[in-house]
């Protein structure tokens, strides 16, 4: 290690007493020499107290690590991630998930880290409802990180950087002692829709970003696969505030993107997307249902997302323009109303002419909402597999009917509930830092696996 990257002591801070806006919160604000430690490292840490919904408390031992990472354009940044020790605490072996949230916003309140803090005001949100998924990795005794994989800009929709956040946040990991991990401990990712985009950016870059960590597997749930595509689906329609979150987003990081906007959007316009960037996801698409946006511009949509400033955007910002080294999941409900499963069908296209391996399964009777907690048991057998060292089938894809016609999705969706219901009653999580991963042989249908 070179001298200029030298970790430093990082700093011990208290435990807080007041759940502050990121924004308002020092914790997040690194010392001005930050910038000369190695991605990964950390510099500060303290204890956190977490809890669902903000109020019911969260019987864990958890912490927050501040740490240096990059950003889209590979310039030194800081980033935040919350850690979690797996119920039972670790032993050799333990793993580490890293799970990116679906953080859906450009406001700091929609970051994880503030929402699911005990005394957060989160409404609006999604970490609340998957806290109550992820918990069931904490049962089979893995560690869990979950990054603001957003940065403090919000760059919902930038490429790479949700990567570079979420690998740092599992370098931090690794090297935080107080939890405990190996420094060669295995490493699994996921995450859904937003942070299902998020996971799928780590898959892409880990191979040039963090070659070291040895990352076995990314379960994608329902990802982006196109931003353009998406935008032109859903303006108009139910959901049309989600598009708009994400160009209050990527205005903040591409200074020509921000000027075409100016050059094209009337001053109500700009005003819908400086709310949109001060509002929560659930108040943003409860807001703007409905809301056209060539209400606001001075030409068709079409033309102004072709204009070559803003394509070249959404060029850099394509996934699938490389093969993530290692198998991936995938899962997409059919008939999503957000995320067109057709744009899915093209990324693992895509993923697989690069080399990559990809298991797809297309649910029918699902759709994005409701996915996420029914695909969970699969994705999280899926993953222990993988750190079980359980071959992988080949290639596929698979439509059913629904991954509750599957056999690990049948048998862990009772897992599921019995860890939800323990974290909504504030009961210890059951589970072993010894628990062994899932065999080959313990009946997962391999065909989904």
């Amino acid at each position: 290690m070179t001298a200029e990257h030298i970790p430093p002591r990082a700093e011990s801070w208290p435990a807080p007493t007041t759940a502050l806006l990121p924004d308002d919160d020092p914790f997040y604000r690194p010392n001005e020499d930050y910038a000369q430690h190695a991605p990964g490292t950390v510099l500060r840490w303290r204890p956190i107290e977490l809890a669902a919904f903000g109020l019911i408390p969260l019987r864990v031992t958890a912490w927050q690590l501040l740490y240096r990472t990059s950003d889209l354009n590979g310039k030194p940044d800081a980033g935040v991630t919350t850690v979690i020790a797996p119920a039972g605490g670790t032993a050799p072996g333990t793993p580490l998930l890293s799970f990116q949230c679906a953080i859906d916003a450009v406001s700091s309140r929609g970051f994880p880290s503030y929402g699911l803090q005990r005394g957060s005001r989160a409404i609006g949100t999604f970490a609340h409802v998957e806290l109550l998924c992820f918990a069931d990795a904490l049962t089979r005794g893995w560690a869990i990180s979950i990054p603001d994989h957003e940065g403090m800009l919000g760059a919902w929709g930038a490429p790479r950087e949700p990567g570079y956040r979420a690998l740092d946040g599992a370098r931090a990991a690794l090297a935080f002692a107080p939890l405990g991990l190996e420094p060669t401990a295995q490493v699994g990712l996921w995450g859904y829709s937003g942070g299902g985009l998020a996971t799928s950016w780590a898959a892409e870059t880990a191979p040039t970003y963090a070659p070291e960590l040895d990352i076995i597997g990314a379960v994608l749930g329902s990802p982006v696969g196109d931003l353009v595509a998406t935008f032109h689906r859903l303006n108009g329609g139910l959901h049309a505030g989600l598009p708009t979150l994400v160009v209050a987003a990527l205005r903040r990081v591409y200074p020509a993107f921000d000027a075409v906007l100016g050059a094209h959007v009337n001053e109500a316009g700009l005003a819908v997307l400086d709310r949109a960037a001060t509002s929560s996801t659930g108040a943003t698409v409860l807001r703007l249902a409905r809301y056209n946006v060539e209400r606001h511009i001075s030409i068709p949509l079409a033309e102004l997302l072709a204009l070559e400033e803003m394509a070249a955007v959404f060029a850099d910002a394509e996934l699938g323009t490389s093969a993530p080294a290692v198998p991936m999941l995938v899962v997409q409900a059919v008939h999503d109303q957000i995320i067109a499963s057709a744009d899915i069908d093209a990324l693992v296209e895509r993923y697989r002419a690069h080399g990559a391996h990809v298991t797809y399964l297309r649910d029918r009777l699902s759709e994005h909402l409701t996915l996420l907690a029914l695909s969970t048991p699969l994705s999280l057998n899926w993953l222990a597999d993988r750190f079980a060292g359980a071959p992988v089938t080949p290639s596929e894809t698979r439509t059913v009917w629904s991954v509750l016609g599957l056999p690990a999705g049948r048998r862990g969706l009772a897992e599921l509930a019995h860890a939800a219901l323990r974290v909504l009653f504030a009961r210890p999580m059951p589970g072993s830092a010894t628990r062994p991963a899932r065999s080959a042989e313990s009946g997962t249908d391999r065909r989904a696996a």
